[in-house]
């Protein structure tokens, strides 16, 4: 994969200012760590051995100035810790933002393929290594640029012979950076994926920690987290065997780069092209000039493993969502609630089988519609593609005579009220779970909801009521309780149209009844769409529907299915 270097480039956009001044302050520390030694070499040269008259008064105006000096590069350098990391850390939040907007934009299908605790990698600890590659990035080649060139030309006018026996050295280690620097790149790759598979390990064993206790299973995921932290951890051996042989490698080269110095200057003095003053000079710069050389295979760790977490994240931006609205979709107004299949069929990858075959039915508005038919005949699914969580692969979907997929998805899904089996609820309480249904409703409205939908009366019975803290998932609550909740919720959204997929499931007998008769009239002028396995609940439908492998294969109210004689009334007798 290419690097995509605008993309890349186009996050320091909003901060270019800011950006533009920490490379003013690189620039004036760069020059300033240039100027010092000069100012050194000119006291120990200039003044001292060429015995400068008036001495020590040029000795106290060249240390104040010196001095000046310091006190400059301190601020830009504390202005380049501070201000230069907030630049990183502001496009870091700004990705991470936007990579969260990109997550709610994907479809159900990317999720159904995604584990959680590997997203969560991307959002997280990948984001994390471009806080560093952002700042230092373009810094760094400024100062080193400015450094290794400023050196060479002092060099240069030291001892020329001697500058170019040093600088032949270069090539040498560009060469071995470059060679290793492939190997690394591979590495820090790996330890990216191994670390999302170990996010992923933890928070599939953390979630059904419950379960893995109730079977007593506790060292089964112990043994299968130790696994992936084994393949992280030799992940990680690669990356600091390849490190290793990167920085080490390269120090070595320095070193005798060094050493080559102090014995060809220490050659030059005795044959008087070279004075001692210009040695130790020369030693001062041949540091700045090989900085560069020893921070580029530092910056190569920080460069590969920022490219890395890049590249990651650029997979999932780059990705386009499969379910796309059409140029200029219509807004859906004014639902009356008429919903029409016409030979729908779906299959969730294309080299699969289909899960509904020719559907074709209409619900009427204001109907209520009741789908029953053996497990895994497609139901849910069925229900998930009217407000287009999956795209249909044939046929066609309208509400009040329009192609779904004609209208906008945002109004689409906020004129349909969904309950799903397995309820989710989110950290915090309860006035917040079920005014997510409504985000700006009031609290006589939630508790008007939640009335509704019979709850009210078990909240009023926490300490807190309605800002009763659930915990994660509403783990404080029980089952017919979250259930309640969630009821209450689509109450409130108060949707045209209605999708209950097993929605009384988890509710007592005298809970299920109660509600309802509130479904029933929460669905007195709204199309309502039941899913059920309890065909008690179902009795008073206007029509069932029952959903067979090949299609729907009978329909009609509950007395008229249980005349027939066929698969609903073989439901119905083994239920009871």
């Amino acid at each position: 994969m290419k690097f995509p270097i605008k993309k890349f480039i186009s996050y320091y956009k909003p901060y270019l200012t800011l950006l533009i001044a920490d490379f003013i302050c690189a620039l004036i520390a760069a020059g300033i760590t240039l100027l010092l030694p000069l100012c050194i070499r000119y006291i120990t040269k200039n003044i001292l051995e060429d015995g400068m008259a008036n001495a020590l008064n040029e000795i106290y105006r060249v240390g104040l100035i010196m001095l000046v000096l310091v006190l400059v590069h301190t601020f830009c350098n504390l202005f380049l810790g501070y201000q230069g990391h907030v630049i990183g850390a502001r496009m870091e939040s700004a990705m991470r933002s936007e990579l969260f907007e990109k997550y709610q934009k994907l479809t159900f299908r990317f999720y159904d393929e995604h584990k959680t605790g590997e997203l969560m990698s991307r959002i997280s600890n990948d984001l994390l290594s471009l806080t560093e590659l952002y700042h230092h990035g373009p810094e760094d080649i400024i100062v080193y640029s400015v450094k290794f060139i400023g050196a060479f030309v002092v060099l240069i006018h030291i001892n020329i012979k001697l500058t170019l026996i040093i600088f032949a050295f270069l090539p040498i280690v560009a060469i071995y950076i470059l060679i290793q620097n492939k190997e690394l790149k591979l590495a820090y790759r790996e330890s990216k994926e191994r670390i999302a598979d170990i996010n992923t390990q933890a928070e599939d064993s953390l979630a059904g920690i419950r379960v893995v206790k109730s079977f007593a299973n506790e060292s089964v995921e112990q043994k299968k987290f130790n696994i992936q932290n084994h393949r992280f951890l030799q992940s990680r051996k690669r990356v600091y065997k390849d490190e290793t042989v990167l920085f080490d490698g390269a120090e070595a080269i320095i070193q005798l780069i060094h050493m080559a110095v102090v014995v060809l200057g220490g050659i030059f003095i005795l044959k008087g092209s070279l004075d001692l003053a210009d040695l130790l000079t020369f030693l001062l710069y041949i540091n700045f000039f090989m900085e560069p050389i020893q921070k580029l295979v530092h910056i190569t760790q920080q460069y590969q493993e920022g490219f890395a977490s890049f590249h990651r994240f650029m997979e999932i931006i780059d990705l386009e969502p499969e379910i796309q609205e059409i140029p200029n979709a219509k807004q859906l107004t004014n639902v009356k609630g008429e919903i029409t299949f016409e030979e729908v069929g779906f299959r969730y990858q294309d080299d699969y089988e289909n899960i509904l075959n020719q559907i074709s039915f209409q619900a009427q508005p204001g109907e209520y519609l009741a789908l029953v038919g053996s497990s895994g005949v497609g139901k849910t699914t069925l229900c998930s593609l009217i407000p287009r969580f999956y795209d249909i692969k044939e046929g066609r979907i309208l509400i009040d005579g329009t192609d779904i997929r004609e209208f906008s998805l945002k109004s689409l899904r906020e004129h349909i009220g969904v309950v799903q089996q397995d309820v989710y609820l989110f950290a915090g309480t309860i006035f917040e779970n079920i005014s997510y249904g409504k985000p700006n409703a009031t609290r006589e409205e939630v508790i008007q909801a939640a009335k509704q939908a019979n709850a009210h009366d078990f909240i009023m019975g926490f300490p807190q009521g309605y800002d009763t803290d659930i915990g994660q998932r509403g783990i404080k609550l029980s089952g017919g309780q979250k259930q309640r909740l969630s009821i209450a919720r689509v109450f409130l959204k108060n949707p045209p149209i209605l999708i209950f997929d097993e929605a009384t499931s988890a509710l007592d007998n005298e809970s299920e009844r109660a509600i309802q008769h509130s479904l029933e009239i929460l669905s007195q002028n709204r199309t309502t769409l039941v899913i059920a396995h309890r065909l008690s609940t179902i009795r008073n439908a206007k029509r069932i529907l029952v959903l067979t492998c090949d299609g729907i294969s009978e329909q009609g109210t509950h007395e008229e299915l249980l005349q027939q004689n066929g698969i609903y009334a073989d439901l119905y007798q083994m239920q009871f």
